[in-house]
């Protein structure tokens, strides 16, 4: 009875949430989904009038309910068109929430939720394991990009391409860095994310470089777990809370002046949602999800409004490179100039925008496994305008785009490098 009242409390509240809605329609013409779909159902429109009626829909069909909500990117692009300003994420993700606790969590997404992802040590260890044998299951994809695919496995990962596993991740690389704060000097604690520990440890690499050139310490302990992101976005709020108490118990402890990270999504995550959820844990939790938060910064926002990089002329056969704006960054953190100083700060590159720079490129973390024939058809989208920009790389500040933007170019054989701004920048160091 207990839980049933507290689901119905859970309900009222987000009542309350979506009152603001004005149903004025502008979130279609930004909604990715929408627009490779065509259905108002994929509209957050259509889902806040889902979820304003949740408890019915609920006990009619909960699973088409989980199905309907789940058709969504969490980008972002309909709360940042939004009028009234609706916070249609909050609101989209603890629906989330809401459903799971009423169906019930998968036991795959619990396993790995609840699991492996809180457990640094056994998900480093299968991920080992997962780079060794992988040689067994993908080939190379023959392409510009580096990828691989594996068409054995289509069933279960679609026609995707993809970067491999690094052989070493970055903790096998580097172990746990202490590094001590030089006089007058800043200390940052680097984060480098999941993806920049196993799969871009390239990016992660030049991140310790720019670091060190610009005479920052480097705090990187060991056993660093997932931020939490892929299990709330899942509505898994107590497996993104147990990710989140290992990284809290270990920066809390330290000293240093930021918490710098390569992934917007990682940024968004520790910055907005830690101290909101924390407090489901205790005060004490809370209070320190809250320091941390409030020291965490984007690393192109770091390197650009803390130190002061700045962009220089690029030289007159400077490589043509074009930028993403990745929806976390943008559209969460508003950051945006950053990242195009930073590759401006290399003189051999020039930035040549494209069109729509800032619309999703399709991926949306779990999206993306769940829905990728629709994540493809909105890559494509951004592809195109990649393609039609000229430019010989195109760089952005997620990971995960990073990895759909390889695979949507790969499929179409373009001849197109994606990088990191970092990247780019440590080049000219």
């Amino acid at each position: 009875m207990n839980s049933l009242s507290q689901l119905a409390r859970r309900l009222m509240a987000l009542d309350d949430k979506i009152v603001a809605c004005m149903r004025c329609g502008l979130c279609q013409a930004v909604c990715p989904m929408f627009g490779a779909s065509g259905y108002e159902a994929d509209v957050a429109r259509g889902k806040l009038a889902l979820i304003n009626n949740l408890a019915h829909e609920m006990i009619q069909d909960p699973e088409a309910v989980a199905d309907k909500l789940g058709r969504c990117l969490l980008c972002g692009s309909c709360q940042a068109s939004c009028p009234p300003g609706v916070h249609i994420m909050d609101i989209f993700v603890e629906a989330r929430e809401v459903v799971n606790a009423y169906l019930g969590l998968h036991p795959v997404k619990k396993m790995v939720f609840r699991t492996l992802l809180p457990k640094p040590g056994l998900f480093n260890f299968a991920m080992r394991v997962g780079a060794t044998m992988q040689g067994c299951v993908f080939r190379k994809s023959k392409d510009a990009q580096g990828t691989v695919c594996a068409p054995m496995l289509d069933f279960m990962l679609g026609d995707r391409h993809m970067r491999p596993l690094a052989k070493k991740p970055l903790h096998a690389r580097y172990g746990s860095i202490s590094e001590a704060r030089r006089p007058g000097g800043l200390r940052v604690a680097f984060y480098p994310g999941c993806m920049g520990d196993k799969m871009y440890v390239d990016m992660a690499e030049a991140c310790l470089k720019v670091l060190r050139h610009h005479e920052v310490a480097v705090f990187m302990p060991a056993g660093l777990a997932c931020c939490g992101i892929p299990a709330l976005s899942s509505g898994d709020a107590d497996g993104m809370l147990r990710q989140m108490q290992v990284n809290l118990d270990l920066l809390n402890p330290v000293a240093f002046d930021y918490l710098v990270t390569p992934c917007g999504s990682c940024t968004a995550t520790i910055k907005e949602y830690w101290p909101r959820y924390a407090s489901r844990l205790d005060e004490a939790a809370a209070e320190r999800a809250a320091r941390v938060a409030a020291k965490t910064m984007d690393i192109n926002a770091f390197l650009v409004d803390v130190l002061k990089v700045q962009a220089v002329e690029p030289a007159a056969n400077a490589t043509k490179v074009t930028f993403h704006d990745s929806c976390h960054l943008k559209k969460s953190l508003g950051i945006s100039s950053q990242p195009r100083t930073l590759i401006g700060a290399n003189s051999a590159y020039t930035l040549q925008e494209m069109a729509e720079a800032d619309r999703c490129c399709g991926c949306g973390g779990s999206f993306n496994l769940f829905h990728y024939d629709y994540s493809r058809k909105i890559g494509q989208r951004k592809r195109d305008n990649v393609a039609a920009s000229g430019a010989e790389v195109v760089a952005t500040g997620c990971p995960a785009c990073m990895m759909q933007l390889e695979d949507v170019l790969s499929h179409n054989q373009d001849n197109v490098r994606v990088k990191h701004p970092i990247e780019i920048y440590a080049e000219s160091l």
